[in-house]
């Protein structure tokens, strides 16, 4: 009996490291702020890209401040009007990004994506259009890996470099003591499985 009091604790830990692990692929680890020279994963990139959905204010503030860092000098917002009676997502990240001080000509957008598969698709014309071709993802860290299925099924030609955000009002390193928590991960992980499937796209 008392082995399975440590034996247990053990195996739920595991699961739990193993659902982060998984779900927030990170190209930056070991980075500082702005990018280096003479190190593969931590150079600048040529545009990043931010979906909206779920926090959306926490990843747009990420985006700026990636571009504001020098990762790169353009941004694309993606995302559909969650109020369909006001602005587009993606219109109302460009206003904060437009309000931190980043200029006009640095940032696209694009409205019409209401699902992951479409922030993915919608956004191939702009990276294409304008030869971005090194990208860095930037989401909530519960749908990164989602997102990086999706953006990488989409364009085959570019480099998709992951950027999880960690902390927003609804994931943390503590995801798991929130039923809304494993309620995330455990949709993330379905989704993703129905994709690996041949379902449809993430």
């Amino acid at each position: 009996m008392i082995k399975w009091f440590f034996i247990v604790p053990a195996v739920v830990a595991a699961i739990i490291g193993a659902i982060s692990f998984y779900l927030q692929p990170n190209d930056f680890i070991g980075c500082g702020d702005k990018p280096a020279t003479g190190t593969a994963q931590c150079v600048k990139a040529d545009a990043i890209v931010v979906v909206s959905g779920g926090d959306t204010i926490a990843r747009t503030d990420e985006g700026i401040k990636l571009l504001q860092n020098g990762w790169a000098n353009s941004i694309v917002f993606s995302g559909a009007a969650q109020d369909k009676s006001g602005p587009s997502n993606a219109a109302t990240m460009r206003q904060r990004a437009l309000s931190a001080g980043v200029p006009a000509a640095s940032i696209y957008v694009e409205e019409r994506s209401a699902t992951t598969a479409e922030n993915a698709l919608n956004t191939s014309a702009i990276l294409a259009n304008n030869n971005f071709n090194n990208v860095i993802l930037v989401t909530s860290g519960y749908h990164q890996r989602r997102s990086e299925l999706a953006f990488k099924k989409e364009n085959t030609k570019i480099t998709v470099l992951n950027h999880p955000l960690l902390q927003d009002k609804d994931w943390s390193f503590w995801w798991w003591l929130s039923p809304r928590g494993w309620w995330l991960a455990g949709g993330e992980l379905v989704k993703i499985a129905i994709f690996y499937l041949g379902g449809a796209s993430p």
